[in-house]
């Protein structure tokens, strides 16, 4: 057993140990955080265990100094993790033999706290049955899920069978102490799905075996004999610690065995890498106490297809980024637009599997920009077309097969879209928030995609009402409760995309029946009403007349406010079949070309000025005048106390930019 590296973490705010276990779910859950040549991983199976029991026929053998004191979840600093019991499937209860040396009431506090930080480590984890694969591993014929209640009974009676090195490397301190100490493990099967290219290797699988109460957690490989059967390899296993000592808390990585370390520089790195880049950034998430309101990306799909597909796209459509004929970034527009194409190739790959169906799935991209993703789309194999209010360049260069339209969406009864299996709404600006009710009112088996950006409420901009969320988490809690109003079962899951917008909803499915549409449809304009504060009718009717002395606005079902009518709309009454008044759609021609050139020219004139030109400010002050040095040839620098350093202003009045 060698020591990688050993780290003391600064607790001010008093997160650990809770704040360990919070970065070993991250390392656990989504190690392609650290480790970018990763994919991710699929979490199969997890149950609970306890250590194998082991009979000394002789004089115990010397542990050796006394270790440094461990750190027992839910203890304070001078306690130790006590003699727990170890909980079987029968319930709570001891085991037979398990004789405990402290009082009944005091054993069961300590018992109760370490039970309370066991749920807190297994929380952010996979949940399911014992030794059984939950979702996460479903669905996966490929590679399929082995059986974790047979792998650890098979390394368990190896421990038992004199494997006295690896059974000290659980426990720290010599097999004997486990016998004083028997307790608790959560034991979680994984498989490492590293990224699919040309130099990647094979999907790998381990037993991760998580020991709450004495603050350590080890990762042992999994190899197939020459039979095919799987067991736990002794090279590769390593364990992360947290430790206290003196008052002080550390972090320490170890390996089993360092001899017989194998990196593939991949799956297993080099053992310097645990040592320092991994352990510095399990020191600095355990003490992190901000919490993120977001899903683990890619949580609705299987990650190994996606590897697979995602990689196969990015191939084919690589050279898209040397002919792009726009003025926007190709890097960041083809490389989203190919993970858009992955993701939804792989969920509609996995909704015909659970519907039994063939036929590839049909779509409309509402807001499709520069068309790229009906492009691909059509070109996989599905059926579908994009609408935009404004032609691209680049749509010439795809060819008829790309089925692309240039006209104006406005929600009406003119456009529904009753024969669409998806709607797909990317970056769709002002067509957001209808795109769900789009979906419900075209038919029952309309489902819906979309990734919001821009803030748009049903009419104009989005106000937040809610000031404890960012307004991008609050904008997506509007977004679905669209959706739940209208009818759907929304799902949230994170893309990888290179976009800081990169929340998706889905609604794949209903929560009424077929017969309760004129119901919720009722809902639905009830809905639509209180966020514009006017009148508004189903679809198919003539719409009544405002009432006199109507409000301005009603909070929505989930307390959002609404739009206020007054500031720059006029109500006026919408035409017959029109779904709510005051809608805009963007204008065709954007007024791109002059921003475009100005920025350019901003650029070189960024590029020229000396860091030291008009004082230490001077180059501040021409990025947060946006660009009004270069308009008016160069004038207007004098100091305005900008703040530096922030993106582009979206403003070209010449305003300072909000710190």
């Amino acid at each position: 057993m060698a020591e990688l590296g050993r780290v003391a973490v600064r607790d001010p705010h008093s997160l650990l140990p809770g704040g360990f276990w919070a970065a070993v779910a991250v390392w656990v859950e989504r190690p392609q955080v650290a480790n970018k040549r990763l994919c991710g991983v699929r979490l199969e199976a997890r149950r609970s265990a306890c250590l194998p029991r082991v009979e000394h026929s002789g004089p115990r053998p010397s542990s050796g100094p006394e270790p440094e004191e461990r750190a027992p979840a839910g203890c304070g600093p001078k306690e130790g993790p006590g003699h727990g019991q170890c909980f079987p499937e029968g319930g709570p209860g001891p085991r037979p033999g398990a004789v405990p040396e402290q009082g009944p009431q005091e054993n069961q506090g300590r018992r109760q706290q370490g039970e309370d930080q066991r749920e807190a480590a297994k929380a952010p984890l996979l949940s399911g049955a014992r030794g059984q694969p939950g979702k996460a591993g479903a669905g996966e014929g490929d590679f399929p899920a082995p059986d974790l209640d047979s792998l650890w009974d098979d390394f368990s009676r190896s421990l038992a069978s004199g494997n006295r090195e690896m059974l000290a490397f659980f426990t720290r301190s010599g097999a004997e102490s486990q016998l004083e100490a028997q307790h608790e493990l959560d034991v979680i099967l994984r498989t490492v799905i590293p990224k699919m290219n040309a130099h990647s290797c094979a999907p790998k699988r381990e037993i991760v075996v998580q020991d709450v109460l004495n603050g350590t957690v080890i990762f042992l490989p999994l190899e197939e004999d020459s039979e095919g059967n799987l067991k736990v390899k002794t090279s590769n296993v390593y364990q992360i610690q947290l430790s206290q000592s003196e008052g002080e808390w550390f972090i320490s990585v170890l390996i089993f065995c360092p001899e017989r370390w194998h990196s593939d520089g991949i799956v297993y790195p080099k053992p310097t890498w645990l040592g320092e880049e991994l352990l510095a950034r399990l020191a600095r998430w355990c003490v992190e106490s901000r919490q993120s309101g977001f899903k683990s990306t890619l949580s609705l799909i299987s990650i190994m297809k996606y590897s697979r597909v995602h990689q196969a796209l990015k191939e084919k459509y690589k050279d898209m980024t040397k002919v792009w004929p726009e003025v926007t970034d190709p890097e960041k527009f083809v490389h989203e637009d190919v993970a858009l194409a992955a993701y939804l190739l792989i969920l509609w790959e996995e909704e015909r599997a659970e519907r039994g169906e063939t036929a590839r799935q049909c779509f409309v991209d509402l807001g499709c920009g520069n068309g790229l993703l009906v492009h691909i789309l059509s070109r996989e194999g599905h059926p579908g077309r994009g609408i935009d209010v404004r032609r691209r360049k680049v749509w010439d260069m795809y060819g008829p097969e790309t089925h692309l339209e240039e006209s104006a969406i406005t929600p009406n009864d003119k456009t529904l879209f009753p024969d669409v299996d998806w709607l797909i709404g990317n970056h769709s600006d002002e067509l957001t928030p209808w795109i769900p009710v789009i979906a419900a009112r075209s038919s029952y088996n309309c489902r819906f995609f979309v990734l919001p950006c821009c803030f748009f409420d049903f009419v104009g901009k989005y106000q937040r009402r809610q000031s404890k969320k960012t307004q991008y988490r609050g904008y997506l809690d509007f977004i679905t409760e669209v959706g739940t109003t209208c009818g759907f079962h929304v799902e949230e899951d994170c893309l990888r995309i290179p976009s800081t917008k990169r929340v998706c909803l889905i609604g794949k499915s209903r929560t009424y029946p077929p017969a309760g549409e004129d119901s919720v449809d009722e809902r639905r304009t009830r809905y639509i009403n209180s966020r514009r504060g006017g009148p508004v009718s189903p679809p198919g009717q003539v719409p009544a007349p405002r009432p006199p002395g109507a409000a301005g606005g009603a909070d929505g079902p989930e307390g959002h406010g609404a739009l206020d009518a007054g500031a720059g709309h006029t109500l006026e009454s919408p035409a017959e079949g029109l779904w709510l008044s005051g809608f805009r759609p963007r204008e065709k021609a954007k007024r791109k070309g002059f921003q475009v050139a100005a920025r350019r020219a901003w650029h070189v004139e960024w590029q020229s000025l000396p860091r030291a030109a008009a004082g230490p400010r001077g180059r501040a002050d021409l990025l947060c005048l946006g660009g009004s040095g270069v308009r008016h040839g160069g004038r207007g620098l004098a100091s305005q106390g900008a703040c530096p350093w922030r993106k582009w202003p979206g403003s070209w009045t010449g305003r300072r930019c909000r710190s």
